[in-house]
């Protein structure tokens, strides 16, 4: 695959005002100050102001370097004011960098925020025509896909009326229908899409998986780690407008939610002691349904979670080993805790924890190991939180939790349960109850 974008220490600099706290200043304080400038140019004209405390420049982006190959389905993701939008702008070609070199070849359609790329007075179908003009479509392209647009956004009724009386939703979904129907090779959306419903949400990315499937490069910025799993093959993670980590979508999700800090699919407690004299913490690793250990799992696979001890006296009490599920935001989601309350000899153990496909939501999930007695009481002789991590992604085919629900799905689980509907002989016919 060839690169389609090309990214090569790109910098955006914006200078920042500061509005000082200064008493009440007259008129003449004003023209006094004026003169005193003038003057101060004439008899210094090759001076230059610097540390100007009523102004700061700003690096948006620094440094910044990457590139895209076609077909690629890359998201950016990042906290508030990493650089993201203006990234985006960047490469949409509405913002010009400070310095840097930017090279795309292909056809760029983009949906960055309501509004973008239409006339306010004009109507939806100029709209179409307009957007399609714009990115070098004749018109027999563009009426050949005008039906398909028009489906797509649900506004044959509005067709016909200046966008400037569309809803916030009408807006999105005529713009989408425009920035991704009319066959662009490079496709760039932002956060808009969270202004639409949920079963548009779903269209949406049905139809971006589509467009990053017939070879055409789709570009995402998002702040929901379900929706960039689902869609994307590899992220970009920016802080501060520098880019920390580019590479596979779970490696990079998990990064963006430990903080950088280590949180991996398998680890050794080797070099540290976790434990008492009863018992210690050697290990643990998360494994998917191949047996293999890996950050990622599939929705619909089980996960099984490893954990290998040693205990350090022949007459412990009868240790419990149990885990602790987290979600990103810190909730707990379950604890499982083994059912084999048992007197363990002196020697090292692994415990073992198999979840079942379509247990979990999409999502990730750290894993806290721990190990407990009940003799006396709760004993724990060891608990290291968030020593594991995993995440579950959603790819989108599996419908047998879903059932036509768009976007992300709400809550920690995602159970496929039993469902049974029988016909009801209840009703009333002919005036009589049945």
């Amino acid at each position: 695959m060839s690169s389609v974008i090309t990214v090569e220490n790109l910098s955006k600099k914006y200078i920042i005002g500061h509005q000082k706290q200064e008493p009440y200043t007259a008129l003449r304080d004003v023209l006094a100050n004026g003169a005193k400038s003038i003057a101060h140019k004439l008899r210094h004209p090759f001076a230059v102001q610097v540390n100007d405390p009523a102004h700061e420049e700003f690096w948006a982006l620094k440094d910044v370097s990457f590139n895209i190959q076609q077909g690629d389905r890359v998201g950016i993701i990042g906290r508030n004011g990493a650089g993201k939008s203006t990234l985006l702008k960047i490469l949409s070609r509405i913002t010009e960098p400070t310095s840097g070199r930017v090279t795309i070849k292909g056809r760029v359609a983009s949906l960055l925020e309501v509004g973008t790329g239409f006339h306010p007075e004009l109507t939806g179908r100029e709209n179409i025509f307009l957007n399609g003009a714009i990115l070098g479509m004749s018109k027999a392209e563009i009426k050949s896909k005008f039906d398909e647009i028009v489906a797509f956004a649900e506004v044959e009724r509005f067709l016909d009326t200046p966008v400037k009386h569309y809803s916030s939703g009408m807006y999105v979904r005529l713009a989408f229908a425009v920035a991704a129907h009319l066959e662009p090779e490079i496709l760039i959306v932002d956060e808009v899409l969270a202004v639409g419903d949920a079963q548009f949400q779903k269209k949406c990315m049905g139809k971006m998986e589509e467009v990053g499937k017939e070879g055409h490069t789709v570009i995402f910025v998002s702040h929901s780690m379900p929706t960039i799993t689902s869609l994307c093959n590899r992220v970009i993670l920016l802080e501060s407008g520098k880019v920390v980590s580019d590479g596979p979508t779970s490696e990079v999700v998990m990064q963006y939610y430990t903080c950088g800090q280590a949180s991996p699919s398998s680890a050794q407690f080797s070099g540290k002691y976790v434990g008492d004299n009863y018992v210690r913490l050697l290990a643990g690793e998360i494994k998917n349904s191949k047996g293999e250990a890996s950050l990622e799992a599939n929705i619909d696979e089980q996960v099984t979670v490893d954990m290998t001890f040693e205990v350090l006296q022949n007459a412990p009490p009868k240790i419990v080993p149990n885990f602790h599920f987290y979600t990103a935001g810190g909730e707990c989601a379950f604890i499982a805790v083994s059912d084999n309350e048992i007197g363990y000899k002196k020697g090292k153990y692994t415990s073992a924890c198999c979840i079942p496909g379509n247990l979990l939501n999409e999502g990730v999930y750290f894993v806290g190991l721990a190990m407990s007695s009940f003799d006396s009481g709760v004993r724990v002789h060891f608990f290291e939180k968030n020593a594991l991590s995993f995440n579950v992604v959603d790819t989108m085919e599996n419908i047998s939790t879903r059932s036509g629900w768009g976007g992300a799905m709400p809550g920690t689980m995602r159970p496929k349960l039993l469902w049974l509907t029988l016909e009801s002989n209840f009703g009333v016919t002919n005036g009589q109850q049945q």
